[in-house]
C-alpha cells in the first residue's frame, strides 16, 4: 500500500480536529496518529488479521480470508505450550477450554497455588476458524506465538499483584454452577477489544442509548461489518483497537504486560521466519485488533530483535481440555450474560445468509463424517493494493436494516410458548405485545431493526411484570431460546488417563457418564461382587471431587466393614473439569488420593486429629497398611509438638476407632498406636492442670482429654506409663470454672478419691447456698461432659439433673434451658443417648407407677451401707450370697480378704466369717431369711 493511501482521511481528520477543539492540538494528534496506526499495520509484509474475543463478524472474516489467501502459516496469539493440545479438539464438542494447569509451584508466591490458565474457544470465534483450518489442511502450519502459561504468571509476579479473572465483570454477568466451569484460572483471550477507559465507555453506552458494552458491540460493530469486504473490515477493527489503546489510562503494569506481549510475539514470528525460511506473503498473524497497532520497536517482519525472553520457572505444567459454557465465558471475561449465546445465533444466522462456509474440524462432535483431507480449490486474490476504506465506512450513514417481521413474529411466539411452559400467566396478548415493544424500543434507540436485546427489554417489560413463579426469569428464557447456556464436553479419548480409568472401571454400571445432570447407580454388592470395585472408586471419588460429584444415598463406610447394597447419585458429566484435573496430579485415583493425604499430613499447620483422619482415610480407602503407618507416626509427631487441646475431642474420637479397628482385625497394635497411647497419656497429663485454668480450653475439650486418659489408662499401663501421674495431674488442677470444677469432680470419682455421698453432698450444698445457686447450670454442663471420660456416672447425672428441675427456682431453671438444649445439641449429640438410657432405666414405665415411684436418690439408706445400695431393693444381693456360700467365697476372695479366720458356730466358710466381721449385715441376712 501506498504512504498516501489514508492522506485524504488525515486531512477530513485534521478539518474536523479545526473545527472541534478550536484549532489543532492534542485532538489532532490523536486522530491522526489512529490513521498511523492503521497506515502502519495494513503496510506490513505479513499480513496482521485483527480480530475480536467471539466475534461473529470476526470468525466470518477469518473464513471468507482464509478461503481467499489460504496462508501456508498461521500465526496465532495463544499460548504456545497449548500447541499438543489443539489436535484434541476433534475429540471434544465446543466450547471447550485449553487448560494449562499446576499444582505445585516453584518461583511464585506459593498462595498462588494451584495455577490455572484457561483459553476458551468457541464455534463462533476467528482462532477456531484458523485452528480448523491449519490443522485439516495438508501443507500448513499453525504456530502459536504469544507467552507461554510460565511466563503469564511470571509477568504478573514482575508487577508485583496476582492475576485475577474478569476484572471488569457486568453487573449482570452470569453466575452459578456453569458460570464456574473455569474456577479460579487465569484467562487468555485472543481479541481483548474493550475500552480501558471508563469515560470512553460510559460516553459510548450512553450515546448508543444501550445498556452494556456486549449491546453496544453488537449493534454498531457485528452488524454493520457482517457484510463489509476484508479491506473494510481489517481497516475497522485496526481503527478501534487503535483507539482504545491511545485511549486507555497509563496503568505502568499493564501496559508493560501488552508490549511485552507484542514484543515476545513478534520475536517469536521472525524467529520462525527465519528458520523455516517461509515467505511473509505466505503467512497470516491472527491477533487481536489491540495488538494489531502496536507501537513496539520490535513490531513487524523488520522489527529490531532486541526483547530478551526470559527462561521459563521451575513449575511443571500440565495441559489438557476442559469442558466451557457460553456462561462460563461471559463470567470470566467480563461479557453480559447471555451474550455469547446471542453471538453464537448470530453466527448461524450469518452462516446461513452469506453462504459462508466455516471451517471444522473433521471428526467434530455434531458435524458430518469427511473424507480424506483435500486441498481447498485456489479463490483469485484481489489485484492492486487495498484502497481506503475508513473514509467510505466513516462518512456513510448507517444502513436501516428491513425489518424481518417474520423473524420477530417467530420470537415474540416462541417467548410466550417458553414462559407459559416456566409457569408464567402468558397469552397470545403477551406475544403482541413483545412484538410491538420490540419495534418501539428499537425506535426510541434510532434502529429500524429490533435486537435481540432489544427484544429481551420488551419480554421482561411484557412478561414478567412483578414475579418469577419459576426457576428462570424472562432473561434467562430469552437466552435459552436464543441458543442457551451450550455447555461443551471433553470426549473420551482427549481425557487424561486417570479420567479414562475411572470411566473404565466405573463401566459395569452401564451409565453414560459424561451425560451432564445426576444419574442413579444401584449396587447389589450381595448378588454381583464384581460392583464392590466400582463402591471402591465411588468412595475415593467422593473423597476427591467437589460435592455433588459422587454423592452416596444408601451405605456407608467404615473401618472393617464390607459393603452389601449402595446407592449413589453421580453426576460426573457435570463436574468433568475437576475429573480432568486430578488426572494433572497422577495416573490413578489412588495415586492422587495417596498424594493428597501426604499432603494433608505434612502441612505444617496440621492438627493431630487431622492427621488421624489421614490415617483413617489410608485403612479405608486404599486398604494401606504402610502409607497409615507412615502417617500414624507423623500424628504423633504433631500430637508431641501441640501446646493446646483445641483438637482433643477429635483426637479422642479417632483414636478409638483405630483402635477398635487394629483389635478386632490385626494380630497386634502397630507400634506407632501403642507410642501414640503412651505419648498422648503422659502429654495431656501434663496440660491438664493448665487447660483446666485457660479459658481458651472448652469444657468439652478438657472432657475429651479426660477421655482419652481414662478410656486409654489401661492400655497405657500395661506399655509402661505410671497411673501417679494422672492421679498428680487430678490432683494439681485449680479450675475456677464451674464446669470444669464439676468435671474434675467427676474424674476424681473415677480415681476414687472422692466417693459419690460426697459429691451428693457437695451438690446439695450448691443447691441449698443461693448465692451459688445461679451457678448450678454450669455445674450440670460440666457433669453432663463428664459422660464421656467417666460413663458410669450417668445414673448420678439423672439425680442432678433430676434435683435441678426440683429445687430451682424458675427464674433460674427456665433461662437455663435453652442453654441446655443447646449444649446437648453441639456438644453433647453422643451424650445423649447415654443419658437417656440411663433414666428409661430409673424412671417407671408407665404413668400410672409415677405417684407411688420413689426416686433411688430419696429411698432411705440400706443397713448394708453404700456398696449394697444397688436399686430399689438393696439387700438381694446378701441373701443371694447367703444362699450361695461358694459364690460368697469367690467374692471374698475377689474383694482381698485375706484376714485370719474367725470361728463360728455356726458358720465354718470364709463367706460365713465374713459376715462375722460385718455384723450389719449378718442382721439383714438374717432379716431376710426370717421373711422369706
Amino acid at each position: 500500500m501506498s504512504a498516501g493511501t489514508f492522506e485524504a482521511l488525515r486531512g477530513q481528520l485534521h478539518e474536523a480536529a479545526t473545527a472541534f477543539a478550536d484549532g489543532p492540538g492534542a485532538l489532532e494528534g490523536i486522530l491522526r496518529g489512529i490513521v498511523d496506526d492503521v497506515d502502519r499495520a495494513v503496510r506490513e509484509p505479513l499480513e496482521i488479521f485483527p480480530v475480536c474475543h467471539h466475534s461473529p463478524a470476526s470468525a466470518l472474516a477469518m473464513a471468507r480470508r482464509l478461503r481467499a489467501k489460504q496462508p501456508k502459516v498461521v500465526y496465532l496469539e495463544l499460548c504456545e505450550d497449548m500447541a499438543p493440545l489443539l489436535t484434541e479438539l476433534r475429540n471434544c464438542r465446543l466450547p471447550v477450554a485449553v487448560q494449562a494447569f499446576a499444582g505445585e509451584v516453584v518461583g511464585f508466591p506459593a498462595d498462588w497455588s494451584p495455577l490455572s490458565v484457561v483459553a476458551p474457544i468457541t464455534e463462533a470465534s476467528a482462532e477456531y476458524q484458523a485452528i480448523a483450518y491449519a490443522l485439516d489442511t495438508p501443507g500448513v502450519e499453525l504456530v502459536l506465538v504469544d507467552r507461554s502459561s510460565d511466563h503469564v504468571f511470571q509477568w504478573e509476579a514482575r508487577d508485583e499483584h496476582p492475576a485475577a479473572p474478569g476484572e471488569s465483570a457486568d453487573s449482570d454477568a452470569p453466575h452459578g454452577e456453569d458460570g464456574a466451569l473455569h474456577g479460579d484460572a487465569v484467562g487468555v483471550e485472543i481479541g481483548d477489544l474493550r475500552p480501558r477507559f471508563a469515560e470512553l465507555e460510559e460516553h459510548l453506552l450512553r450515546h448508543g442509548r444501550v445498556r452494556h458494552w456486549s449491546e453496544w458491540w453488537h449493534q454498531y460493530v457485528e452488524v454493520p461489518l457482517g457484510d463489509g469486504d476484508h479491506d473494510t473490515y481489517r481497516q475497522v477493527m485496526l481503527l478501534i483497537g487503535s483507539l482504545f489503546r491511545r485511549l486507555a489510562p497509563g496503568d505502568p503494569g499493564r501496559v508493560r504486560v501488552d508490549e511485552d506481549r507484542e514484543r515476545y510475539m513478534w520475536t517469536r514470528i521472525r524467529a520462525h521466519l527465519t528458520a523455516t525460511g517461509t515467505d511473509p506473503a505466505d503467512g497470516l498473524y491472527v491477533c487481536g485488533a489491540f495488538h494489531a497497532v502496536s507501537r513496539v520497536e520490535e513490531f513487524g517482519v523488520h522489527g529490531t530483535d532486541t526483547f530478551t525472553i526470559s527462561p521459563p520457572s521451575g513449575t511443571t505444567w500440565r495441559h489438557g481440555l476442559i469442558p466451557s459454557s457460553h456462561a462460563a465465558i461471559e463470567a470470566q471475561f467480563g461479557l453480559a450474560g447471555g451474550s455469547v449465546s446471542i453471538a453464537a445465533a448470530e453466527w448461524a444466522k450469518n452462516v446461513r445468509r452469506t453462504g459462508v462456509k466455516p471451517f471444522r474440524l473433521a471428526g467434530q462432535a455434531g458435524t458430518k463424517k469427511q473424507g480424506r483431507k483435500a486441498v481447498l480449490p485456489a479463490v483469485p486474490a484481489p489485484s492492486g493494493a487495498p484502497a481506503d476504506k475508513l473514509s467510505g465506512f466513516l462518512g456513510r450513514p448507517p444502513a436501516l436494516d428491513r425489518l424481518d417481521e417474520a423473524e420477530l413474529l417467530g420470537w415474540s411466539v416462541d417467548i410466550v410458548r417458553a414462559a407459559r411452559r416456566n409457569g408464567y400467566l402468558a397469552s397470545t396478548a403477551d406475544a403482541i405485545a413483545v412484538f410491538e415493544t420490540s419495534i418501539l424500543l428499537a425506535g426510541m434507540r434510532d434502529r429500524a431493526k429490533p435486537t435481540p436485546y432489544d427484544f429481551q427489554d420488551a419480554a421482561v417489560t411484557c412478561i414478567e411484570k412483578d414475579v418469577v413463579p419459576g426457576r428462570r426469569d424472562v432473561r434467562r428464557l430469552v437466552e435459552s431460546m436464543m441458543g442457551g447456556d451450550r455447555v461443551g464436553q471433553v470426549g473420551y479419548d482427549a481425557l487424561p488417563p486417570l479420567a479414562r480409568d475411572v470411566h473404565d472401571r466405573l463401566a459395569p454400571l452401564a451409565l453414560k457418564l459424561q451425560q451432564r445432570g445426576v444419574q442413579r447407580a444401584l449396587l447389589d454388592i450381595a448378588s454381583r461382587p464384581e460392583l464392590e470395585a466400582c463402591s471402591d472408586v465411588l468412595w475415593i471419588l467422593r473423597h476427591l471431587l467437589p460435592h455433588g460429584a459422587a454423592r452416596p444415598i444408601m451405605g456407608e463406610r467404615r473401618l472393617g466393614e464390607r459393603p452389601v447394597q449402595e446407592s449413589w447419585d453421580l453426576a460426573l458429566g457435570t463436574h468433568q473439569r475437576a475429573l480432568i484435573e486430578l488426572g494433572y496430579e497422577g495416573v490413578s485415583i489412588e495415586q492422587v488420593l495417596e498424594q493428597r493425604l501426604r499432603r494433608t499430613a505434612y502441612d505444617p499447620r496440621a492438627t493431630t486429629g487431622a492427621v488421624l483422619e489421614t490415617v483413617e482415610d489410608a485403612l479405608l480407602h486404599l486398604r494401606s497398611r504402610r502409607l497409615a503407618d507412615e502417617l500414624g507416626t507423623r500424628a504423633l509427631e504433631v500430637l508431641a509438638r501441640e501446646r493446646t487441646v483445641d483438637g482433643a475431642p477429635e483426637v479422642l474420637r479417632r483414636v478409638r476407632r483405630l483402635l477398635a479397628y487394629h483389635r478386632t482385625h490385626e494380630p497386634a497394635l502397630p507400634a506407632w498406636i501403642e507410642s501414640f497411647v503412651t505419648t498422648g497419656y503422659a502429654h495431656y497429663c501434663t496440660l491438664l492442670p493448665t487447660a483446666v485454668t485457660d479459658e481458651d480450653a472448652t469444657v468439652r475439650q478438657v472432657g475429651a482429654m479426660l477421655g482419652f486418659l481414662f478410656s486409654m489408662e489401661g492400655l497405657a499401663l500395661s506399655l509402661g506409663c505410671d497411673r501417679t501421674q494422672l492421679e498428680l495431674a487430678v490432683a494439681q488442677s485449680r479450675p475456677e470454672d464451674p464446669a470444669k470444677t464439676a468435671l474434675l469432680w467427676a474424674a476424681r470419682t473415677h480415681l476414687g478419691t472422692l466417693s459419690r455421698n460426697e459429691l451428693r453432698t457437695r451438690c446439695a450444698g450448691l443447691l441449698g447456698n443461693p448465692l451459688v445457686v445461679p451457678s448450678y447450670p454450669r455445674y450440670l454442663s460440666g457433669f453432663l461432659h463428664a459422660l464421656e471420660p467417666v460413663p458410669a456416672l450417668a445414673d448420678f447425672v439423672v439425680e442432678a439433673v433430676s434435683q435441678a428441675f426440683a429445687r430451682l427456682p424458675d427464674q433460674v431453671l427456665l433461662p437455663w434451658l435453652p442453654s441446655l438444649i443447646t449444649s446437648l445439641r453441639s456438644g453433647g449429640t453422643e451424650l445423649a443417648p447415654l443419658l437417656i438410657r440411663e433414666a428409661d432405666r430409673l424412671f417407671p414405665a408407665r404413668l400410672a407407677a409415677l405417684d407411688a415411684w420413689t426416686p433411688p436418690w430419696e429411698a432411705p439408706p440400706s443397713p448394708v451401707g453404700e456398696q449394697g445400695a444397688v436399686g430399689p431393693h438393696p439387700g438381694r444381693g446378701v441373701a443371694l450370697l447367703a444362699a450361695h456360700p461358694a459364690a460368697c467365697d469367690a467374692l471374698a476372695g475377689l474383694l482381698g480378704c485375706d484376714d485370719p479366720w474367725q470361728q463360728a458356730p455356726a458358720a465354718t466358710s470364709r463367706g460365713a466369717a465374713l459376715l462375722g466381721v460385718h455384723p450389719a449385715t449378718g442382721e439383714a441376712l438374717a432379716e431376710l431369711l426370717t421373711t422369706g
